[in-house]
């Protein structure tokens, strides 16, 4: 008889296409100090620098799919891709600033940063409350 995790992992325990490991929805509330980012599940969880309440952003760069989740908080409270710099206000998911280069080239680019911009505006991060529970945080 085969198992779940078999079903999952393989015989081998190689994972197989399509079949995700479960993704933690809980974090250590000593992960998450004040203007710092973290993952949560398939989110980002920003703590503003100001040690406000957390909340938890969609996790994908509108820009090129960076992991926000290995971003930064400026010192403005935004969320700052670590690829590109792109900023977004984690109150409202929206990109406050655009792009600082694509692919592998970094320097200015005023006409593309505005486009990309303007899809962030349109399509803005899904943000979400965070919940304190215990010594943890966890999805609202």
């Amino acid at each position: 008889m085969i198992n779940a995790r078999e079903v999952a992992w393989g015989a081998c325990g190689q994972r197989r296409p399509g079949n995700k490991p479960p993704m933690p929805a809980e974090l250590p509330a000593a992960d998450l100090a004040a203007g710092r980012v973290a993952r949560i599940g398939r989110w980002a969880a920003v703590r503003p620098r100001d040690g406000g309440d957390p909340v938890a952003v969609s996790r994908l760069c509108r820009h090129q799919g960076a992991d926000l989740s290995k971003g930064s908080v400026d010192p403005k409270g935004c969320l700052v891709c670590p690829w590109h710099q792109s900023r977004y206000d984690v109150a409202s998911g929206r990109m406050v600033a655009g792009p600082r280069g694509f692919l592998s080239y970094h320097g200015p680019t005023p006409g593309y940063a505005t486009v990309i911009k303007a899809v962030g505006r349109v399509l803005p991060l899904r943000v979400r409350r965070l919940v304190r529970r215990g010594e943890s945080w966890s999805l609202g």
